[in-house]
C-alpha cells in the first residue's frame, strides 16, 4: 500500500508561481510511476507530469512543457510539482497519483498514461489561477 497526501494548492494571479508537494508513505520498493493529475470542473483527468523511480525519469505534458517542472527527492519520500507562468487554463483540483511501472503498457511511465492505470491516489488540492 502506498499514501500520498498532497498541499500547496493555493489562489494566485496569472503569471504567478506555484509548488505542489506530494509526501509519499508506505512501501515504495520496486519501481514506481509517480504522477501529478489535475481535473477541471466537468472535465476528465488530464495528466500534466510524471516521475520513473526506476530510472529517475521525469516527463511533462505539451500543455505545460516550460512551465512546470517535476521532481523527486528520495531522501524526504517527496515529489513535487514547480508551477510557473500559471494560466487560468491551469484551475483545477490537482492530485499526486502512483503506479507499479508494470502496471502500464509496455511499463512506460509518461505524463500522458491513462489515469485509470494508476492504483494510488491523494486527496488532491486546489489551484485556482486569476485573471
Amino acid at each position: 500500500q502506498v499514501q500520498l497526501m498532497e498541499s500547496g494548492g493555493d489562489s494566485v494571479q496569472a503569471g504567478g508561481s506555484l509548488t505542489l508537494s506530494c509526501q509519499i508513505s508506505g512501501d515504495t520498493r520496486g519501481s514506481y510511476c509517480f504522477a501529478w493529475f489535475r481535473q477541471a470542473p466537468g472535465k476528465e483527468y488530464e495528466g500534466v507530469a510524471s516521475f520513473y523511480s526506476g530510472g529517475r525519469r521525469s516527463d511533462v505534458s505539451d500543455s505545460v512543457k516550460g512551465r512546470f517542472t517535476i521532481s523527486h527527492n528520495s531522501a524526504k519520500n517527496m515529489l513535487y510539482l514547480q508551477m510557473n507562468g500559471l494560466k487560468p487554463e491551469d484551475t483545477a483540483m490537482y492530485y499526486c497519483a502512483a503506479t507499479k511501472r508494470q502496471a502500464l503498457p509496455n511499463d512506460y511511465c509518461h505524463a500522458s498514461a491513462e489515469s485509470s492505470r494508476f492504483v494510488y491516489w491523494g486527496q488532491g488540492t486546489q489551484v485556482t489561477v486569476s485573471t
